[in-house]
């Protein structure tokens, strides 16, 4: 392909123009011909030339008007492509969004078991309900096995202060008799005493 440098070289060297310029400025100077001409025969060949070129214009105008049309459809094509990429950008927004929200809800699923897994850790370390009720119920059975214990031993208890109280008051009874005896003893001494006294005078 010629570069633009030649194309524009060529256009300054050739005063008629290029392409179809070229053709219809060919057309009247060839018309300006056919209507000086002066014998038949250039008449003729002059008119075939006008003809040849008018054929040239019409190819050409018939190949411009389809490149026209095809650019028309090339443009609605192009439309609908941009169309369609701007759905799937749309969609591409919205599905991105989306998964933004499933990776938000992921996070949060992920922190809740990772928090469950941590009580499941947890209460691994505890008994369950049902061992922790049989323990309850145990310890509430030696409990009461306990305070029937300690009522019995409060019982005994008592009844050994009420034995001991009574010991307490037999001896002092006791210990009351036996000063009564020593007394009356010392007393039946002095009168044995004061009698023999008596006798001997």
């Amino acid at each position: 392909f010629p570069s633009d440098e030649v194309i524009r070289k060529r256009l300054l060297i050739d005063g008629d123009g290029a392409g179809d310029d070229r053709r219809i400025n060919l057309l009247v100077k060839s018309f300006i011909k056919w209507c000086n001409s002066g014998s038949q025969e250039e008449g003729y060949s002059q008119y075939q030339r006008m003809l040849s070129t008018l054929s040239q214009c019409e190819f050409s105008m018939g190949k411009t008007l389809l490149v026209y049309d095809m650019n028309l459809r090339e443009m609605e094509n192009y439309e609908k492509i941009y169309k369609d990429i701007e759905n799937s950008i749309a969609a591409a927004h919205e599905k991105i969004a989306e998964c933004k929200k499933q990776i938000l809800q992921a996070k949060r699923i992920r922190k809740n078991r990772q928090e469950y897994d941590a009580l499941a850790k947890v209460i691994q370390h505890h008994p369950d309900r049902h061992e922790t009720l049989k323990q309850l119920e145990a310890l509430g059975k030696e409990l009461q096995h306990l305070s029937h214990i300690k009522e019995n031993v409060e019982d005994k208890l008592e009844l050994r202060r009420k034995q001991f109280h009574v010991l307490l008051s037999t001896i002092h009874e006791l210990q009351q008799t036996l000063e009564n005896d020593e007394k009356l003893s010392e007393a039946e001494e002095s009168q044995e005493t004061q009698m023999e006294t008596e006798t001997k005078q």
